[in-house]
């Protein structure tokens, strides 16, 4: 009897590495079979991002006749979590579990909130619309907490996502891990917009909720694969007492181990630069240089494209020993051409100029994204990962999410000033509200790269270099 017991603790001994998720893998490198699968997460957060503010936008104001204002409050709703990645990376940093995993349980409960937030929006969304019998206020709570719940996982996904990367990764080879990741995001988006659109071009209330809920498992699915035995289990860690410092007690100790908070303040200030005019490029495209609908949609997807080619061109300069806040301002400084690329083309009514201009600026914001990803990464201390690239991701999604407001409120207040003729005949006409807007944006550059300065060549001495290309 023993001996079969012996047995039959050596054949489970033997199979669990196999078929146990998660199962132990330290010793090993990130290879790159390892790293695109890890990158999956990516896809997911790409697809939530896609019918947050691009497929269930236009869904909620076409074909279910939901008011604009509410809609807008719908999508805002996400940002109101991105401040807290930097609490989810802090605590990420310290979790102990009963196998000794830090990022796997917050990627877990982060794909669960995301799960339950689609799970449930269609039906939300349906009787946000009014139609059905419920009271009144139903429709945009239940919208709301879907809305919310989407927004929460995808912020704690992401964050404990390229956390786990780190801890897999060597310094070495982080250019290549954040331009793979965020690579993967925006193929990600622009593949799940076009499944999105295809699906939905004969919409019915059926069809929706199908899309939507399809969209829940696959999350749940991609997710559970992303993480499936990439974190290795750590004994000491399971059986160690819990971290006791306090969230504000950590942060203030990584703000004294350098100067985080003109590197966080250079990433929210380039971050709000680039992204002021998101909202603005259709309309710019067709309402000035008379751009067809066609026409304005190609110019998006160039401008994604130049983004993924701005990743590339990062890691590449990044693999070769380049100081990444010397290649963050090349980004911006690309920024500042493009947007005066694009304010030239309306007196000279050059769409030429104009989609060279949006190229530019989709490649220079991929190139200053990457660039302060990778600073912050480079400058993470071993006990604080979670927290450093929490406190990018939050300072990053806030900033984004503010200057779409901003950027909007401005354009129309000054461009009713302008069509009046409240500035005077030199300043009046459509194009005032859009060239604000694209001027206020170099200025954030500028500024950007002021504040940027004394961060360049600032890395530790004890920072290795790069030597190894990615492409």
């Amino acid at each position: 009897m023993r001996a079969r017991h012996l047995q039959s603790s050596a054949f489970w001994a033997r199979l669990g590495p196999r078929l146990v998720p998660f199962a132990e893998i330290a010793g090993e490198g990130l290879s790159l079979d390892r790293l695109l699968r890890l990158s999956l997460f990516q896809i997911s957060v790409g697809m939530s991002l896609v019918l947050l503010v691009g497929t269930l936008n236009r869904v909620m104001i076409v074909e279910l006749g939901v008011p604009a204002a509410l809609v807008a409050t719908m999508i805002a709703l996400p940002v109101l979590f991105a401040p807290l990645r930097a609490l989810v990376g802090f605590r990420s940093d310290g979790h102990r579990s009963a196998f000794g995993w830090r990022r796997v349980p917050y990627v877990w409960l982060g794909s669960l909130m995301q799960f339950s937030g689609l799970a449930i929006m269609p039906f939300a969304l349906i009787v946000l619309s009014g139609d059905s019998s419920a009271p009144g206020w139903v429709g945009p709570i239940s919208a709301g907490l879907s809305f919310l719940l989407v927004g929460a996982g995808l912020h704690t996904v992401q964050t404990a996502g390229f956390a786990l990367a780190t801890d897999l990764s060597s310094i070495e080879s982080a250019p290549r891990v954040v331009a793979l990741l965020s690579v993967v995001l925006l193929l990600g988006m622009l593949l799940s917009a076009l499944v999105f659109g295809a699906l939905l071009s004969d919409f019915s209330q059926i069809r929706l909720i199908q899309v939507v809920q399809g969209a829940a498992v696959l999350v749940m699915g991609l997710n559970m694969v992303a993480i499936w035995k990439q974190e290795p289990r750590d004994r000491l860690r399971a059986s160690g007492r819990r971290d006791s410092v306090a969230f504000f007690a950590a942060w203030e100790r990584l703000r004294r181990a350098g100067p985080w908070d003109r590197r966080l303040a250079t990433a929210a200030l380039g971050t709000a630069a680039f992204g002021m005019q998101d909202v603005m490029l259709e309309p710019y495209g067709g309402r000035i240089l008379g751009l067809s609908v066609a026409q304005t949609t190609a110019l998006t997807a160039l401008m994604a494209g130049a983004g993924i080619i701005g990743f590339l061109l990062a890691a590449r300069w990044l693999g070769r020993s380049a100081d990444p806040h010397r290649v963050a301002a090349l980004g911006a400084l690309g920024g500042i051409a493009a947007f005066v690329a694009i304010i030239g083309a309306a007196p000279l009514h050059s769409p030429i100029l104009f989609a060279g201009g949006v190229m530019i600026v989709g490649a220079g914001a991929g190139v200053f994204a990457h660039a302060t990803l990778t600073a912050c990464m480079q400058a993470a201390p071993a006990d604080g990962v979670g927290l450093a690239l929490g406190a990018w991701g939050a300072v990053q999604a806030t900033a984004a999410g503010i200057a779409i407001a901003v950027g909007g409120v401005l354009h129309d207040l000054t461009g009713v000033l302008g069509e009046t003729g409240a500035l005077g005949p030199a300043l009046s006409g459509p194009m005032v509200g859009f060239g604000t807007v694209y001027l206020v944006e170099i200025m954030l550059l500028f500024v950007t790269l002021a504040v940027m300065g004394p961060l360049v060549g600032s890395q530790s001495a004890g920072s290795p270099r790069f030597v190894k290309p990615l492409f």
